[in-house]
């Protein structure tokens, strides 16, 4: 049955191409920064001869910087700063530490690089959000429009994993043991942050005297349905560490997989199909359902990876899992994003998506990262080889299945729970029940009927 909500087709006027390209562009680089070093970075700096430890810190970086900036950058986006010109001045001086992060090779010198790459973390998690913000503030219908333009960052994902390949890999070098790939990352960083002044402006919302807006965005938890959609979110981001962190050697070990690239990007190229059809899928389920299907997506791939092998009917099992990545994304990642939009109040919502990213991308995935870790090491034995060496084995089985395990229950409490409060209403100026809300609030206070909202 189609969502009550959502039912009737979208009569907010279309998106231009104008704005389209223009915010497809953004989001396409956006992403193709993070995915043209990040993904090589581990094994880049083991090949530089740090230690698991110290590679370890520095990759967990990346999530370390989200909790620390991404609430302030909400804040400072809302009340002070026009957002396109605050992602132009952090992209700007994101591309001079990536610059630097790559001039720096030593082990000797693990701190400084420690202090470089938290930097650079410290610049380039807000801009996540910022992008996000930007694009529901100049979209018509956030439902409809957003999973299109969305779709190009992870094209731009996918076309630097091959261009890095192209540029960095011939014979027996690989595009992990070049500082060629920080390089690239640093002229892209250059690149969006002169176009992000082209970018429409989008001026602060809050008005003065307003309360801190991420002050207001931690008030949304006063729904209590909106606060089980942040904590099961929370939970799912922490189970897609483990996806991140421990697939590469899981897809090695257990499945005998040689080119990690490709087959990892099986994943990327079924979120690049499914993306754009997110619109049919909040139209026909409604939103609810649809992120209850990502929920589920997540536990059935761990599901998958427990019971996969080298061979035969394991294999396939692997594979499943790999190219689940689409459903587990964009069902419950992209639809969440476009949920937090809609339930936020306007002049919070760069908070609101801030305070979304700062609990998933940041706390959920360093937990996750840590607990991923200590989870391999308990179900990590030594063993011997066929020449009598002693070798390292992962009893994988057990490893992917307490992550399942924890999905599906978080997903048994977000099916009894869950109650969406607002719901994205068709009408001809794309408005969300939350706007609709405000402009109700403001005339009572105008005439003198404004009570306590229920």
């Amino acid at each position: 049955m189609a969502h009550a909500g959502t039912a009737a087709a979208s009569q907010a006027p279309p998106l231009a191409l104008g704005p389209r390209l223009n915010l497809s562009v953004m989001m396409f680089l956006e992403f193709a920064i993070w995915g043209s070093w990040f993904v090589v970075f581990y094994p880049y700096l083991k090949g530089k001869g740090f230690t698991d430890e110290q590679a370890g810190s520095l990759v967990g970086n990346v999530a370390l910087g989200a909790i620390l900036s991404t609430l302030f950058a909400g804040y400072v986006a809302d009340r002070f700063f026009a957002s396109e010109r605050m992602m132009a001045v952090l992209h700007l001086g994101g591309a001079g530490l990536l610059y630097w992060m790559a001039q720096i090779q030593s082990p000797s010198e693990y701190w400084m690089l420690f202090g470089v790459s938290l930097a650079y973390s410290l610049l380039y998690n807000p801009t996540l959000a910022l992008s996000n913000s930007i694009a529901f503030r100049h979209i018509p219908d956030a439902t409809r429009d957003f999973p299109s333009i969305r779709v190009l960052g992870t094209l731009g994902w996918i076309a630097v994993g091959f261009l890095i390949d192209i540029l960095f890999s011939s014979g027996e070098q690989t595009a992990a043991s070049s500082n060629g790939p920080l390089l690239l990352a640093a002229g892209l960083s250059a690149a969006l942050g002169f176009y992000s002044l082209l970018l429409p402006h989008t001026p602060p919302t809050a008005k003065a005297g307003d309360a801190i807006p991420f002050l207001k965005a931690v008030g949304l938890f006063k729904d209590f349905s909106f606060a089980v959609f942040f904590f099961v979110s929370f939970v799912i981001t922490i189970v897609l560490a483990f996806y991140y962190t421990n697939t590469g050697d899981y897809l090695q070990q257990a499945a005998g997989v040689k080119r990690l690239g490709s087959t990892m990007l099986i994943g990327q190229v079924c979120e690049l199909i499914f993306l754009p059809l997110l619109p049919f899928f909040l139209w026909r389920f409604g939103m609810k359902w649809v992120l209850a299907l990502g929920m589920l997506s997540w536990g059935v791939r761990y599901a998958l990876f427990s019971q996969g092998g080298a061979e035969g009917l394991s294999f396939v099992f692997v594979i499943m899992g790999v190219a689940l990545h689409g459903f587990c994304f964009d069902f419950f990642f992209a639809a969440g994003f476009i949920h937090v939009d809609n339930e936020a109040p306007r002049d919070i919502r760069a908070s609101g998506q801030a305070l979304f990213s700062f609990l998933t991308y940041g706390v959920g995935m360093w937990l996750g990262n840590l607990l991923a870790g200590k989870l391999a090491g308990m179900y990590t034995s030594e063993s011997i080889d066929s020449v009598g060496k002693s070798v390292k084995v992962v009893d994988w089985y057990h490893f992917w299945l307490i992550p399942s395990i924890g999905v599906l229950a978080s997903l048994t409490v977000f099916l009894l729970f869950f109650r969406p409060r607002m719901q994205k209403l068709s009408g001809a100026t794309g408005s969300t029940s939350a706007d609709i809300y405000e402009a109700e609030h403001e005339k009572r206070i105008q005439t003198g009927e404004a009570g306590v909202d229920t």
